[in-house]
């Protein structure tokens, strides 16, 4: 190993381990499904039964299981929390950045580093695989397989077209069979985009599709065996109908994912749209002879990659985040080859471009800086909380100007992740302590615990949904809805929203009922409910 290498190895490794896995649990887990993934991966890891999700013990269908198998792994190794709940994503996201830097280094010849720091920087690459989630599993093994895609495509060597494969099937495992499809569109796009539709069937191998058969399968077969209503309600309900129609209550704009993308690939937007738009306009000037010209097929593959799970998503009924997030690996992609033709060239970069790079770049450490006041009053503050962030920004700005004008693109990468880094830390050190108290059940779960004298069955009523699969997780047990008309019997703990005390006494009614105490941040209050017909 050459002292270049180790230098590289050490410089992923720290931003990986920094960017991915510092302060993991500094907050606790957030939204609908972060605590709902990690719960399921608990119960089948307890049960071990390793085929048929569950939660609350009763069959959970909605996801295949490669995260759930992850997270399963981390637990019987440290133990069940929300750090290590976490965990697999923040490998998923590490080992992408991995195979970024292999790939540049054997099939690009340079920029191995800047394109695997890219990637790892991008703002969406950070937030989920900080996230305990189906999604930064998928993005990973959707994104080293259409880079071992192009290995095979530029080697001839099939080892590579077999990873393909092997990587397409545990991209179902992790999310279900849009993994192999955007494989198939992409690679039916670029083919016709490059006047070689031979390649199609060129991929269609017979050997690689049976090793994504004895990969991808057997679990699917398994659970629809152990579960006749996994294909309606996986493949029918969260497949078919998800992209179909609106049933999830997800709308969203054509438009939505632009914005969306943008956001995304923070702080690299301005200069990946530039090697976007260069790309297509050589694509347009030289498509006739692009078939011969594979370091110009590569452009047009990162092109195609980026843009096509964006379209097909923009196409879909139902728009979360994270479905483009296969998308975003592409963009790094794409300005890494950018990088690698032009940072030699001397020439000045035009003042615009500079300035709005600069801009972009550091504008994501003013929420970061102001995130404690975004998350507890839903807005960012005014007068000197918000001047002190915006001089930090201003700092940032003009340093990243004034660098890449006297040493233009060759230090793009260094002046750029300055931001990204100062952002990842204001926010760990100034909003998780908001961001525990008002967006996750952790410390309403530890509050329940300290006045409890002994373990009892908890209910909800009018609370959502986020509180009460966070409680599920923390509490490790089911938890009753009153508002289903699951009023358990016996005694047990209730959590409500204080606007809803009436509803509590009409639904409580002929029982001994005593508030426990007042979750301020998040406007709930939990009480103990004593067992219907006992005296007060």
């Amino acid at each position: 190993m050459t002292a270049r290498t180790r230098t590289d190895i050490l410089l992923l490794a720290g931003f990986c381990a920094f960017l991915y896995f510092y302060g993991l649990g500094q907050f606790g887990l957030i939204g609908a499904d972060e605590p709902r993934y990690a719960q399921v991966a608990r119960e089948m890891m307890e049960r071990g039964d390793w085929v048929t999700p569950t939660l609350g013990d009763r069959p959970w269908l909605e996801k295949p299981p490669l995260y759930y198998w992850e997270a399963g792994l981390v637990y019987r190794a440290i133990g069940v929390s929300d750090v290590a709940a976490r965990i697999p994503s923040a490998l998923d996201a590490t080992l992408l950045v991995i195979a970024v830097y292999l790939f540049f280094r054997k099939f690009r010849g340079g920029m191995a580093v800047d394109a695997a720091l890219i990637t790892a920087s991008c703002a969406g690459m950070i937030g989920y695989a900080r996230a305990a989630s189906t999604d930064m599993p998928l993005a990973a093994a959707f994104c080293m397989g259409m880079l071992a895609w192009w290995a095979w495509r530029e080697s001839g060597k099939r080892k590579y077209l077999l990873t393909f494969y092997a990587l397409m099937a545990l991209g179902m495992l992790a999310k279900g069979p849009v993994a192999p499809f955007l494989a198939g569109l992409l690679v039916v796009v670029f083919s016709v985009g490059v006047g070689e539709p031979r390649l199609i069937l060129r991929t269609l191998w017979i050997p690689g599709i049976l090793l994504f058969c004895a990969i991808g399968l057997p679990w699917y077969v398994a659970v629809q065996m152990r579960n006749p209503v996994f294909f309606h309600e996986f493949i029918l309900e969260h497949n078919l109908a998800r992209f179909s129609s609106n049933i999830y209550h997800h709308p969203e704009p054509f438009w939505y994912y632009l914005p969306v993308a943008a956001l995304a690939v923070l702080p690299w937007t301005v200069f990946t749209v530039i090697a976007l738009v260069e790309s297509l306009r050589g694509w347009w000037a030289e498509r006739k002879s692009a078939a011969r010209e594979l370091e110009f097929q590569f452009r047009i593959f990162a092109v195609a990659w980026l843009v096509v799970p964006i379209v097909f998503f923009s196409l879909s009924q139902s728009k979360l985040p994270g479905y483009i997030l296969p998308a975003i690996p592409a963009a790094a992609v794409l300005l890494g080859d950018y990088l690698l033709r032009n940072s030699e060239r001397s020439q000045a970069l035009p003042k615009w471009l500079v300035v709005l790079h600069a801009l972009l770049a550091s504008a994501p450490i003013v929420p970061a800086v102001l995130i404690n006041y975004a998350v507890t009053e839903h807005r960012l503050p005014g007068g000197r909380p918000m001047f002190i962030a915006v001089a930090i920004a201003f700092v940032l700005c003009f340093a990243i100007a004034l660098t890449l004008v006297r040493r233009h693109l060759r230090m793009l990468r260094f002046v750029t992740l300055v931001p990204v880094v100062l952002s990842v830390a204001a926010v760990l050190k100034l909003g998780t302590t908001a961001i525990d108290l008002k967006l996750s059940a952790r410390p309403l779960a530890m509050e329940l615990a300290s006045v409890e004298t002994k373990r009892l069955p908890l209910a909800v009523y009018g609370v959502q949904r986020e509180l009460e699969y966070g409680l599920t997780f923390y509490r490790n047990q089911a938890v009753q809805h009153y508002e289903s008309g699951n009023v358990p019997a016996g005694e047990h703990l209730l959590v409500a929203p204080t606007t809803w005390m009436h509803n509590v006494d009409k639904e409580t009614a002929g029982r001994h009922v005593t508030l426990l105490g007042h979750y301020a941040p998040q406007s709930v209050d939990y009480y103990y409910v004593a067992a219907a017909g006992s005296k007060p």
